[in-house]
């Protein structure tokens, strides 16, 4: 089974691309997963994607193309993947779609975890992090015991400087304008399939295997 996962920020994409691969043994496959992979291994495609990014450019479609070719066919995606942050762009899709058609593969379906943009503000700007141990909490989902103060090192939380209001919007605004074609291309093609992310974490996982198991 040949997965794709959209969502914005804050839908809770991570949560459930963790239940999917526990649930299908197929491996989550993330692009920077993806790049730190193809540089670790050193590969030819690898060290022209990290030249550009060690001058904080943008990694071209043909590297990135040919670095998601690489990892789909290693053993682990023989019975199939779970795509999390490619493709980007309509040009990325269609690269996908051939590179697919050359491996005799295709997409089953495109999981669009949905949550209502006001939701997703509330849900990133509540975040709070330990400087010292990397901990998250949420200051309605998963507070501390005790608040403002880390569980784990008795740290004071912090929040992000991109997890303010102004910033969070923004980040919004910037994906709903890059997602929306791509939305639309895989609606044409009939593999789109919405899920309300708007809901309990399991209900959530219900819901994914309900459509893709029907």
């Amino acid at each position: 089974m040949n997965l794709i996962l959209m969502g914005l920020p804050g839908a809770g994409k991570g949560t459930q691309a963790e239940k999917i691969n526990e649930k299908y043994n197929i491996p989550h496959i993330s692009t920077g997963d993806m790049f730190r992979l193809a540089i670790k291994e050193e590969t030819d495609l690898g060290k022209k994607a990290k030249a550009y990014m060690d001058q904080g450019e943008l990694v071209p479609d043909e590297v990135t193309i040919g670095i998601v070719e690489e990892r789909l066919q290693k053993e682990d995606c023989k019975n199939g993947f779970l795509l999390d942050g490619f493709p980007r762009t309509i040009a990325q899709a269609d690269a996908l779609q051939t590179l697919l058609k050359n491996m005799n593969e295709s997409i089953n379906y495109v999981l669009h975890v949905d949550v209502p943009e006001e939701n997703l503000v509330e849900r990133l700007t509540g975040r709070r992090v330990c400087p010292t141990c990397g901990a998250t909490y949420h200051v309605m989902y998963n507070p501390p015991e005790k608040e403002g103060i880390c569980d784990k090192d008795g740290s004071t939380l912090i929040q992000r400087e991109d997890d303010q209001a102004e910033t969070v919007k923004n980040r919004l605004a910037v994906n709903i304008k890059q997602t929306k074609p791509l939305l639309d291309f895989y609606q044409e093609k009939e593999l789109l399939v919405t899920i309300n992310g708007d809901q309990d974490i399991d209900q959530v996982f219900q819901d994914i295997q309900n459509r893709i198991e029907k």
